[in-house]
């Protein structure tokens, strides 16, 4: 499952100019670091989906993950949320 705060769903919107009804996609990257997967971390475009194996809709926003990449999540949940003292996303994965 995908869970995100009102807050963090607002400072979406803010920070990539985002209106109701628009969608934010997370997917697996390759990357240096990795929380679950070493050499992958979790990108973030906003792009219409396509075949969405996830998805959830927070303050008009429609948040998902598509079929391909549900395995970087297998056995968790991504829960997002917000920091107001640096301003920024935090992403938790929960067992």
């Amino acid at each position: 499952m995908i869970h995100v705060a009102e807050d963090a769903a607002e400072w979406y919107k803010k920070e990539l100019n985002l209106h109701e009804g628009q969608s934010v996609r997370f997917f697996a990257r390759y990357s240096a670091g990795g929380h679950i997967h070493p050499g992958f971390s979790l990108g973030i475009d906003t792009e219409e989906p396509k075949k969405p194996g996830l998805s959830t809709t927070v303050g008009g926003i429609r948040f998902y993950m598509e079929e391909q990449d549900l395995w970087y999540l297998d056995g968790y949940d991504l829960k997002v949320s917000y920091d107001g003292e640096t301003d920024d996303i935090i992403y938790e994965y929960v067992q």
